[in-house]
């Protein structure tokens, strides 16, 4: 399996989290707020593949580019990326050993625990 960081995908990611589009979320919570299977389906037949694959990180080449399988890494719920998210994406990532992608969402971890810190601070 080849896998490799989806650079686009990283960058409208950076791009929303410094749009304020992100969620400061709990560690254990990406089972809550990821995307269902009928919420992927549906996202993809309004928007298609290209846009589907803006929320995920990796791209597997082994797969056809119309295919959810190809996609790989979500990051988001399709509005907002989560930080639980992220973080299970840097920890699967870090696991297989996809440094590419591993740093890329050490990247977005700190922009997101940044955002995070200076939202409570200014509270």
């Amino acid at each position: 399996m080849t896998v490799r960081l989806n650079h686009s995908a990283f960058e409208l990611a950076r791009r929303r989290v410094s749009a304020g589009a992100y969620v400061i979320d709990g560690r254990d919570m990406w089972d809550a707020h990821r995307p269902l299977i009928c919420q992927e389906n549906d996202f993809v037949a309004l928007h298609g593949y290209d846009e589907y694959a803006s929320w995920h990180l990796g791209i597997d080449d082994e797969h056809g580019e119309e295919t959810k399988e190809r996609y790989e890494f979500p990051y988001g719920d399709f509005e907002r990326v989560h930080r639980c998210g992220v973080l299970a994406a840097e920890s699967r990532a870090g696991q297989h050993r996809y440094l590419d992608i591993e740093l890329a969402t050490a990247h977005l971890h700190g922009m997101l625990d940044a955002l995070g810190t200076e939202h409570h601070a200014h509270r």
